[in-house]
């Protein structure tokens, strides 16, 4: 099946990843570039890079890999002047590093806790605050009336509560409100869009192989409302749409993607079972209507 998008609704754009070397960061790099932008991605282990820049350079996609730790600002200073030094500007920023593993709280050392932090929520602030002068209306390389984009990518869990994952869950839910304050801040004066994508459970991820085991798939299936797993690519065109023109009034959202999954509960009574209280409860309604009329006789 072919994208729903255009092929060049992207043209001439530059985009920066992070986390962009494999998983829902590689497809989303990937889409980009399908889409006309330039890509660099960010990482920290260099084969990673250099099989992703391999691939996406077999497609066409005009791409580098650039070695860098989200915690570090000199290393987001120096990533970002590098992407613009290469390619001209930057347009698009996509805060996809992150940071997680099962853990109870007891088990979960402050050292553990900020660890995930920082990489998911400081690491975002970082790499935003470092690309500012490149995204913001009339910064260097910039139309003087525009501004740039920035796509955090964000989670569900702290929507609730959720088992043994109070580290991305306290992470993610400082992702969203960074994401709303820039929103609102950087859209105003800067003309910058921010906005969020949190994705559900997305098949032939590292996540997915990291925090739920192949043995539990019937189980959460059986969870979601839709019955399935996402795609990367569903993760990427939401990246799609917000990147592009399609999503230009879009600001300070962050947009869920997980089939309803977050709106989920267990089952607590079969479907058959509501179904035959139903009936029970129609008939004594049924009756005691019968009554009523029949005593008014």
């Amino acid at each position: 099946m072919g994208s729903p998008f255009k092929g060049d609704i992207l043209n001439g754009q530059v985009a920066l990843v992070t986390g962009g070397g494999s998983g829902i960061g590689f497809e989303i790099t990937r889409q980009l570039g399908l889409h006309g932008a330039s890509v660099a991605i960010m990482g920290r282990r260099r084969q990673v890079l250099d099989a992703a820049v391999s691939a996406l350079s077999k497609e066409g996609i005009k791409a580098i890999g650039l070695e860098g730790d989200v915690r570090k600002q000199e290393d987001a200073r120096r990533v970002i002047e590098a992407t613009v030094d290469h390619f001209g500007r930057l347009d698009i920023l996509v805060n996809g590093a992150a940071g997680n593993f099962l853990a109870s709280p007891e088990d979960l050392s402050p050292k553990g806790l900020r660890t995930v932090v920082d990489i998911d929520a400081i690491g975002t602030y970082t790499m935003s605050y470092e690309a500012l002068k490149y995204l913001k209306k009339g910064g260097p390389r910039r139309d003087p009336s525009k501004g740039g984009i920035i796509i955090n990518i964000s989670a569900t869990l702290h929507y609730g509560a959720s088992w043994y994952q109070l580290n991305v869950s306290a992470a993610k839910a400082a992702v969203d409100s960074i994401t709303r304050s820039l929103a609102l801040e950087w859209g105003t004066d800067y003309n910058i869009r921010v906005n969020g994508i949190a994705p559900g459970p997305i098949e032939g991820t590292p996540g997915m192989r990291k925090l739920a085991p192949e043995e539990m798939g019937p189980k959460l299936r059986e969870q979601m409302p839709l019955y399935k797993q996402g795609e990367k690519l569903d993760i990427a065109n939401a990246a799609l749409y917000l990147a592009s023109e399609a999503g230009k009034y879009v600001n300070g959202t962050v947009i869920v993607v997980d089939g309803g999954l977050w709106l989920s509960q267990p089952r607590s009574i079969r479907k058959e079972e509501v179904k035959a209280l139903s009936r029970v409860v129609e008939q004594k309604v049924r009756k005691t209507n019968v009554g009523v009329s029949s005593s008014k006789l």
